[in-house]
């Protein structure tokens, strides 16, 4: 039989997790839109799309909050150049977010480490409970978009994440190829099982914008998110060419929607962001077919 103590620890956590739900509840209601940056595949570019789209956003005149939900291999600070930055927590524990910019907040792991080449080896609950509290501890405010960057895959995060954000919608990130495509489906499928919402598919690193030419090099094929999100029934939002620059943005910290605005590249994201918009305008789509079958 269990014992007395291990019924009233139970019930314990029970009751902190309740006083948690309704305090991310609240937190969560004073955001409009939600948007999980994923992807099955590793090496697609989610992080340098969500900081972009981040940027996006901000540049249109919106409040965005950027979260690092990747707490193994965390790169939102190094591409915004604010790795230096310690994040402060107050003596109610409330985590403050890194001012990027006026209306432009970022919260990380890295930023709450001293030691930026500790390793972070947790399980499963720490992860998820970390996730919890990057929301319910930090003071967010009023937000036009929470942008969320994920780390590779189907796990612990993006599911923590689908459970504790439960409108949150899937920007799904593939690169051309096959290899790419084979695993972004096991995302979107990961979406159908949760009932989230996929505002759609980007297609990064969509060819390579000569700079002497002015040609287009398909180094990865082409179109393949595009046939990825007619099968699934979800809104394609575009393809984002390579571009040289991307190298110097990443290294400088400073994002290429910022460093230069009149690239094909930023063009390409900002017609990602009136897509995402479009999408948020209309509402809950119905889900389409199963892309595996």
């Amino acid at each position: 039989m269990e014992k007395e103590s291990d019924t009233k620890k139970k019930s314990c956590r029970g009751a902190i997790k309740a006083v948690q739900d309704e305090i991310i509840r609240r937190a969560l209601e004073r955001i409009r839109l939600k948007l999980l940056v994923t992807s099955g595949k590793g090496g697609v570019g989610k992080s340098t799309v969500a900081v972009n789209l981040a940027m996006a956003f901000y540049k249109r005149g919106f409040s965005v909050g950027l979260l690092d939900v990747d707490l193994h291999g965390p790169s939102i600070p190094g591409l915004l150049g604010i790795k230096d930055r310690i994040a402060e927590i107050h003596k109610d524990q409330t985590i403050e977010p890194i001012m990027y910019r006026e209306g432009f907040e970022v919260v990380s792991l890295e930023s709450l480490l001293r030691d930026k080449d500790a390793s972070v080896i947790w399980r499963g609950p720490l992860k998820a409970n970390m996730i919890r509290q990057f929301i319910s501890d930090v003071p967010w405010g009023n937000l036009d978009a929470l942008v969320m960057d994920a780390p590779p895959g189907t796990g612990d995060e993006p599911l923590t994440v689908a459970q504790t954000v439960p409108d949150a919608a899937a920007v799904i990130v593939t690169t051309p190829q096959e290899i790419s495509l084979a695993d972004v489906r096991k995302s979107v499928r990961f979406c159908r099982q949760l009932n989230m919402q996929v505002a759609g598919i980007v297609e990064n690193m969509s060819g390579l914008n000569c700079p002497h030419c002015g040609g287009v090099i398909d180094l990865f094929k082409s179109g393949g998110g595009e046939r990825l999100a007619a099968m699934a029934g979800v809104p394609f939002l575009g393809r984002i060419p390579l571009d040289p620059e991307l190298v110097l943005s990443g290294d400088e910290g400073v994002p290429l929607v910022e460093r230069n605005p009149d690239s094909p590249t930023v063009q390409a994201y900002e017609v990602m962001l009136s897509r995402i918009l479009e999408f948020a305008e209309e509402g809950r789509k119905k889900p389409g077919p199963d892309p595996g079958k």
